[in-house]
């Protein structure tokens, strides 16, 4: 299977051409950067490190429909746009992990599902994945008495905060309990404030160094307490979980799907 990248220079996208090449079922076939980029005619194996590729990164406005069969996002939002409007122009079906969407953009992506099969996902790792289950569990058992706080830490470079697999999570526990999560969500505390109102949600946000990424959703009740945490120790974990998603969007009909359509949790 045919496997393109938009954005290949991306520190995401240089994970994603080294899990493209060890997966068997598929192979890089095109690798885009911006018009004007320095990247443009560099190989795709020397930018990620794993030696030379036969194909080198191509400008964005170069890009052949005939070159791929599903397409890659892990860019930025500011490139969604015309990176969708592309996959949806060329009926090309679409994985993206891009994070800090705008309201338009998920709308967006709700008007793209008529007409391509696309994966969204905060984050493509099994593991993360696995967790939004177990915080469905906790939260009926425990949502009612305990109070509810997710904490999460990545590299100093990440731009958004709190992160899109946080905003998953708090999204999970939020829709198990029949909240609204834009009404119930603390996003930092400081000062004198009231006593804390159970029907809250809070989430604390580190950045630093290379943490590559580290979630955990905390129910707190009066003597005791449940921790579920995911730590990430390499990107290539995101890459080869967006590896898969794509092998498996390739037979999909057009719809939007998450990573638990992926792997099977629903």
């Amino acid at each position: 299977m045919k496997v393109g990248l938009f954005g290949a220079n991306g520190r995401m996208g240089r994970v994603l051409i080294e899990a493209v090449q060890q997966h068997q079922d598929t192979e890089l076939s095109v690798a885009t950067v911006r018009d004007d980029s320095n990247w443009v005619g560099m190989n795709v194996g020397e930018l990620a490190g794993i030696g030379t590729l036969p194909v080198t990164c191509q400008a964005f406005s170069q890009l052949d429909a005939s070159q791929a069969d599903v397409m890659i996002d892990f860019t930025l939002p500011a490139a969604l746009d015309s990176n969708l409007s592309w996959c949806v122009n060329n009926k090309v079906p679409m994985v993206i992990g891009t994070t800090g969407l705008s309201k338009a953009q998920l709308n967006a992506l709700e008007q793209a599902k008529a007409h391509i099969p696309i994966v969204f996902a905060a984050n493509y790792s099994v593991g993360i994945n696995l967790m939004l289950a177990l915080v469905r569990q906790a939260a009926k058992a425990l949502g009612d008495t305990a109070d509810i706080e997710i904490t999460e830490a990545h590299h100093r470079f990440k731009k958004d905060a709190p992160s899109g697999t946080a905003m998953a999570i708090g999204e999970a526990i939020a829709d198990e309990l029949d909240r609204d999560l834009s009404q119930c969500a603390v996003y930092g505390r400081e000062g004198e404030e009231p006593e804390r109102d159970q029907q809250t949600i809070g989430f604390a946000t580190v950045r630093g160094g290379d943490i590559v990424g580290e979630h955990t959703a905390l129910f707190a009740d009066i003597g005791e307490r449940l921790e579920i945490t995911h730590k990430a120790s390499s990107r290539l974990t995101f890459a080869q979980g967006a590896v898969k998603a794509a092998v498996w969007l390739h037979h999909q009909t057009p719809g939007l799907y998450g990573m638990s359509d992926v792997i099977g949790l629903d």
